[in-house]
């Protein structure tokens, strides 16, 4: 891990929305029949999710399928009752929010693959590898890497390419592979949950407008304190000596590798410039930088005609150093992931529009009071995915201060720390590194993890409190 082509629509529907928002807090079958019916789907749909790795089936099967019965059961009874005009209205209002979300990531997740495919990231793994650094620097920087790169590219990515790099100088050292597989998992979620495009909850804040682009930063400090202390700590346990180094060469980056990361960088600029400038959402600032990327692959598609001329080589020959498919990027993107997210928001906004997450919201922040809840969503993100778990309390929007919103934006980026399957970093680690990182290899250093957990939130009142 916070409405994009949709909103172009926004006008049309703004009446209905209002009107779905005011169901939504007055419709309560939190003790019908049909209310413990949702909540069971919705927990049999999550078990499979948190399976996947044994079933070997993609989380977004059962989520979308749970999502689609819950609206059935709502319909079916609204229907009874004479009002299917509101619940068209209130799926309309859940499909909006998904839209924004789901353009905005499909272009980071664009360019994440275009930068993958021209070698960038490759590049890094193999210079790292070369160097000849120890197991503790190499423990160092493959976990300050994943801390400053999460922030720009997503967490997963990041974990995934530290991960590599972990894995091909860690060879016959099991011990060093799975302390910097945890390392990383930490450093990727702490350096995520200080900026809005480094983790989808945070992503989902900055859409809602509750947290402005500049104030996540404030979450930097409590973010480094949160990666240090697991990480001073766990140095200690690495083993002493170097990896042999490698001899093969590194990694070239392809024609236009670095090119394409400034356009990201400038992508990135445009959005928050749309919304911090123009008042237009993030979203619209994304796509127009999805035209600049387009139009660079306009402009490789000629190099590559005029390169296969040159060399008289046929259309599409392997080694074309030009050949870009934008497209072909775009059918890259983890499609999975993204329909996941469509089964969450939808799933969840069909148990708001029961009353579950106002009957949740009265308990937790009503009851426990701000401080304690936000601290026990950390703690909820790190055995059910933090974007359900966010999305609730977006959905619930309890009255809380500035200081609180950055708590929970916090607490739910870096809590999935806690357990390997808390997060998409840990669970895509335990598949790579399978047999080395594992969830009782993570969970022997819970307790020093989450002795960060309850730093950070420490250094977070002291700064911003």
């Amino acid at each position: 891990m916070r409405n994009c082509f949709a909103f172009l629509f926004g006008s049309l529907f703004s009446n209905s929305v209002l009107a779905a928002e005011s169901q939504r807090h007055t419709l309560d079958l939190t003790h019908h029949w049909l209310g413990y019916l949702a909540l069971a789907i919705f927990f049999i749909a999550y078990v499979f999710v948190m399976l996947e790795e044994q079933i070997h089936m993609r989380k977004s099967k059962p989520v979308l399928f749970g999502a689609g019965l819950i609206w059935i059961l709502i319909a079916a009874y609204m229907g009874e009752q004479g009002m299917s005009s509101e619940v068209e209205s209130a799926i309309r209002h859940n499909f909006l929010e998904y839209a924004e979300l789901f353009f905005f990531l499909l272009v980071a997740m664009t360019y994440i693959n275009a930068m993958i495919e021209r070698g960038i990231f490759d590049a890094l793994r193999d210079w790292l590898v070369e160097r000849g650094f120890s197991y503790k620097t190499l423990f160092w920087l493959t976990g300050c890497l994943a801390f400053f790169m999460s922030p720009i590219a997503d967490n997963l990515t990041t974990a995934l390419i530290m991960c590599a790099v972990v894995l091909s100088v860690g060879k016959g050292q099991p011990r060093f592979v799975a302390i910097a597989c945890i390392n990383i998992v930490v450093a990727a979620n702490a350096g995520g949950a200080f900026s809005p495009f480094g983790d989808i909850t945070t992503l989902m804040v900055w859409q809602k407008g509750v947290i402005d682009f500049w104030g996540f930063f404030d979450l930097f400090v409590p973010s480094i304190i949160n990666y240090l202390v697991p990480a001073l700590i766990m140095q200690f346990a690495l083993p002493s000596g170097k990896p042999p180094t490698s001899d093969s060469g590194a990694e070239k980056i392809k024609y236009g590798g670095v090119t394409i990361v400034g356009l990201f960088i400038l992508t990135i600029a445009t959005a928050v410039i749309f919304h911090n400038m123009l008042h237009i959402p993030p979203v619209y600032g994304m796509m127009m930088g999805l035209t600049y990327l387009k139009f660079f692959g306009f402009y490789l598609r000629h190099k590559s005609r005029a390169w296969n001329v040159s060399m008289e080589n046929p259309p599409g020959s392997e080694d074309d150093p030009y050949s870009f498919d934008v497209f072909d990027k775009i059918a890259h993107a983890e499609w999975d992931t993204l329909f996941f997210f469509y089964g969450v928001i939808l799933a969840v906004g069909g148990l708001g529009y029961i009353g579950y997450l106002s009957l949740a919201s009265g308990f937790i922040y009503g009851e426990l009071g701000p401080t304690t809840a936000n601290i026990l969503v950390g703690v909820m993100s790190a055995v059910v995915d933090n974007i359900p778990v966010m999305f609730a309390v977006l959905t619930m929007h309890p009255e809380m201060s500035h200081t609180q919103w950055l708590l929970v934006t916090l607490t739910a980026g870096v809590g999935g720390s806690l357990l390997s399957i808390g997060s998409a970093a840990g669970v895509a680690l335990m598949g790579q590194a399978r047999g080395q990182y594992t969830f009782f290899v993570h969970l022997k250093w819970t307790p020093v993890i989450a002795l960060g957990y309850a730093a950070s939130i420490w250094v977070h009142f002291l700064i911003n409190g």
